[in-house]
């Protein structure tokens, strides 16, 4: 049986994204001949024959700079991206680096990987056990 689109892709694509297309309708990969559709990240295309074949190119990320959109547009082959996708990722590198600007953690690290001798094996500082008397445990309680 023929599958009913070929999709070719020119980057390396996730599996999670490339999973969205069904093995009984869409046959997907590099080694796909006469694509409906292609599929790219960073490739660029100003320099590549586009097949007679193709109906339509979709950029898996945001911007299509590495897309000639004007000669696709004069053939009719709409182009399109997936701004947002990767907002997720964008989000939690952006907290990471909060975080390790807010509580300095390069130099942190940099001090304990260059620590030596005794210093670098010390153990933790035990601490003094808890009593239960809560005016003892908080010196601003109110005694009983």
């Amino acid at each position: 049986m023929t599958k009913q689109f070929r999709i070719q892709t020119l980057n390396a694509i996730s599996g999670a994204g490339l999973s969205r297309f069904p093995d009984e309708r869409y046959d997907v990969g590099g080694n796909v001949t006469e694509p409906h559709a292609l599929l790219v990240r960073s490739a660029k295309l100003h320099d590549v024959p586009i097949p007679d074949s193709v109906m339509a190119i979709a950029r898996a990320g945001a911007g299509t700079n590495n897309i000639p959109v004007d000669a696709m547009t004069r053939r009719g082959i709409p182009v399109f991206n997936t701004p947002g996708a990767n907002a997720n990722a964008v989000k939690e590198l952006v907290l990471a680096g909060l975080f390790i600007a807010s509580r300095n953690l390069i130099p942190a690290a940099r001090f304990a990987h260059e620590l030596t001798g005794d210093d670098a094996r010390s153990p933790a500082p035990s601490r003094p056990a808890r009593s239960s008397s809560s005016a003892s445990s908080c010196p601003d309680a109110p005694s009983a």
